[in-house]
């Protein structure tokens, strides 16, 4: 791609066929930064068709900043489940709570401020300023990064980070003065609907004569792939301990996976057999008990970990559990809880049971 006109015309080109080829989202009704963050952040590394929902269900429940920032924790985090990497619900809540506690109803247009905000880091903090605001300011995230490696033939992987700094130098130089926000919206739409990673649809792209991996026919090797990451295994041991009608929750720390979270407890099964582990871990928590059989098994991935859970019933003896937070609670009482996906999964299964136990019971 050679000089100022070529590069005015890449930009027209490509804001042209994003005014007739947008998809019609949400979060593209108006220019509100508020409902714009909370898109961005549930975008990342989310599809845009499991985001729909729940952006509509959060606005519904937060319409705005302010009734962000009066939100409890556990009640962001109900409410995000299912969408994963819950750190960026605590850092959403954080951030609505440092607004509001500056008097700010809404995201201001200060990158210099923004940026000092949990979780906004280059990426957020220039897509929500540049929709909201028409800021000039580049965005890169994969579906860009994509069409700027095939654009100018960046054969090398872009999780180098000599390679992330030169593509946001060319995402800064490929700019308009004017419409910044719909240019980068556009850059990221075209990567997801055009410029995908296995089947890119060359013949359709607007800017097929600018693309110079399309010129040499490498489209499709064009950004590198990067070296498979390495399964691992692991087995675990969840337990259901019941006393009367009801089962034991306890809350994870505030720090790693799934902080905050609530569980019945689990743990791997370190080349025990799960009854074993099983009462390892009932002795872990304080308690004595009996393991009464299985419910289910559990199958579920964390990155490259894939898990098997072995879910044991327990009937509880004696002992005060020693966790720091716990709750007794009722199988219908689950839903109020903020659980990760497994764990919901399992909480599912165990009211499904208990239900049929009950109406056993009854007949």
């Amino acid at each position: 791609m050679q000089g100022a006109a070529s590069r005015l015309q890449l930009r027209r080109r490509l804001l042209t066929w994003f005014r007739k080829n947008a998809r019609q989202l949400p979060w593209r009704l108006n220019r509100d930064p508020y409902r714009i963050w909370i898109s961005e952040v549930m975008l990342q590394q989310t599809q845009v068709a499991t985001v729909i929902p729940y952006f509509a269900r959060f606005l519904q429940q937060y319409p705005t900043l302010t009734q962000l920032a009066r939100a409890e924790e556990q009640e962001v985090l109900r409410l995000w489940e299912g969408l994963g990497y819950y750190r960026r619900a605590r850092d959403l809540l954080r951030a609505a709570k440092l607004l509001d506690a500056a008097s700010h109803a809404t995201i201001p247009d200060d990158i210099d401020f923004v940026r000092t905000l949990p979780g906004f880091g280059r990426y957020t903090a220039n897509a929500v300023l540049s929709q909201a605001f028409d800021r000039r300011l580049p965005i890169l995230e994969a579906n860009s990064q994509r069409v700027l490696c095939r654009l100018f033939a960046i054969d090398e992987s872009p999780k180098h980070s000599a390679v992330q700094k030169m593509l946001w130098q060319l995402a800064e130089s490929l700019l308009p003065s004017k419409k910044t926000g719909d240019f980068n919206q556009a850059l990221m739409e075209l990567g997801a609907l055009v410029c995908t990673p296995m089947r890119p649809a060359c013949d359709t792209c607007p800017l097929q004569r600018d693309c110079l991996a399309h010129r040499a026919g490498r489209q499709h090797d064009i950004p590198r792939r990067p070296d498979a990451v390495e399964i691992t295994l692991i087995e675990e041991v969840a337990i259901i301990v019941r006393k009367r009608d009801r089962v034991l929750l306890v809350q994870r720390p505030d720090t790693g996976r799934w902080a905050g979270m609530w569980e019945m407890p689990h743990a791997p099964t370190d080349a025990n057999s799960p009854d074993v582990a099983a009462l390892c871990l009932l002795d872990s928590l304080g308690l004595t008990g009996d393991i009464v059989g299985p419910l289910t098994t559990i199958r579920h991935s964390v990155t490259r970990f894939r898990i098997t859970m072995t879910c044991l019933q327990a009937q509880h003896r004696s002992g005060r559990p020693n966790a720091a937070s716990f709750a007794w609670v009722r199988p219908h009482e689950l839903s109020t809880y903020p659980l990760a996906t497994p764990q919901r999964r399992l909480a599912q299964v165990l009211a499904t049971s208990m239900n049929l136990v009950e109406q056993a019971a009854g007949s």
